[in-house]
């Protein structure tokens, strides 16, 4: 068996098992073997090498153009030379004349075999940068091999990605083997292979967890319209329903809790909240609240903020421990809100009462009178109907 018959099973070998292309593999060949004909020549910009798809036999020919008289041998044929070759060939005409150098089948598979060899890295390289680049903004299933320092190694299979301290949930501990999801953050490409972040701190991976658990959001039935979370504590999410049939927080939540009970544990016990999306803000920031009560909700969609008023018991709850409650409703609905419980509302009115029964005016003689809410030109200064002025309105509003 020749050395060439053997590079095309060698290559076809390499094709079922790397999967790269043995076509791709003999024309980074023939490249190579052109720039190594260079020190044949001196030249190879006329040169040409084919090597046989079936038996592997390397032949270079050199691109001649015919001309009357040859100045230049490497470039040029004469006309009596080309017509022997064929007797079609006329002035200007471009022959290929065999010029295959001596014991090049040696120099040919050594070639060949560096080639293949950086050709495969690059097409591995390649081939796993695709594999997960496909898989960014999207979950994948992680195998932990050791911590390296604060960060940790994680195997995905063919590649392996860190996850950094700072992509960490705080408090999480990983035992070598354990397998955990993990979100794709970024993929990128370099000589060494694709470099994938990763993090368990994402609120996408909240929200593809609940696509790979529920069928309605998998399918585009029930969709996530917001999502806000703060790792390892609490998050909420925002569904709607696209068929008036589905109850959206039902089908997330599942049959006694199945569904989401699942993403709970893969979090590790993180408390999650879904409620009903609304257009109506004031509808929206209600049900973010939850699971607070709440007595009204007052929106100025030009500033995005929201004034609500709660029950006094609620109060706590509303704003939730060290304010979380309070902040993901916010971060989930766009709108800055300010919660008081009634009391708390109540207590202003008073104390604006209290302000305006204890005043009184002094004229310039320094006698006592109490203001009628009108000035010295007999029109109204302060609140329409209630004698109240500008000043004291806006100590109201505050």
């Amino acid at each position: 068996m020749n050395e060439g018959r053997e590079l095309i099973e060698a290559l076809a070998q390499i094709e079922k098992e790397k999967g790269i292309s043995k076509e791709i593999l003999l024309e980074a060949i023939e490249s190579s073997l052109v720039a190594a004909c260079k020190n044949e020549y001196g030249k190879s910009d006329n040169i040409r090498v084919i090597i046989n798809r079936d038996n592997g036999k390397v032949l270079v020919y050199s691109e001649k153009t015919v001309v009357e008289e040859v100045e230049d041998p490497v470039t040029e044929i004469s006309m009596a030379n080309a017509k022997l070759k064929d007797p079609k060939y006329e002035l200007g005409d471009i022959v290929q004349v065999e010029v295959t150098p001596r014991n090049f089948g040696r120099i040919a598979a050594q070639k060949a075999k560096q080639v293949v060899v950086q050709k495969i890295r690059e097409e591995e390289r390649k081939s796993l940068y695709n594999r997960y680049y496909s898989m960014e903004k999207d979950i994948v299933t992680g195998i932990v091999q050791r911590y390296v320092g604060k960060n940790v190694s994680v195997n995905l299979g063919k590649v392996d990605a860190l996850l950094t301290e700072s992509e960490q949930v705080r408090g999480e501990m990983f035992r070598p083997t354990e397998r955990i999801k993990l979100y794709v953050v970024d993929v990128k490409d370099t000589t060494k292979g694709p470099k994938i972040t990763v993090s368990r701190t994402h609120p996408e991976l909240v929200k593809r967890l609940f696509e790979a658990e529920v069928t309605e959001v998998k399918d585009g039935t029930v969709e996530i319209r917001s999502i806000s979370r703060e790792a390892g504590s609490r998050t909420k999410i925002a569904v709607w329903s696209n068929d008036p049939n589905v109850d959206p927080v039902g089908a997330c939540v599942g049959v006694n809790g199945s569904r989401v009970n699942a993403i709970v544990d893969e979090l590790r016990g993180e408390k999650i909240d879904i409620i009903n999306w609304s257009d109506d803000p004031a509808i929206l920031i209600e049900n973010a609240l939850s699971p607070a009560k709440v007595v009204s909700v007052s929106v100025d969609e030009d500033s995005k903020s929201a004034s609500v008023i709660v029950p006094d018991y609620q109060l706590s709850l509303a704003i939730g421990k060290e304010g979380q409650n309070a902040r993901l409703a916010a971060r989930l609905t766009g709108y800055k809100i300010d919660i008081k419980s009634e009391s708390q509302v109540q207590k202003a009115y008073d104390d604006v009462d209290d302000i305006l029964s204890d005043r009184a005016y002094y004229d310039e003689m320094g006698n006592r009178y109490e203001d009628d809410g009108y000035g010295d030109d007999g029109y109204n200064d302060g609140f329409e109907d209630d004698g109240f002025n500008n000043e004291e309105k806006d100590y109201f509003e505050e």
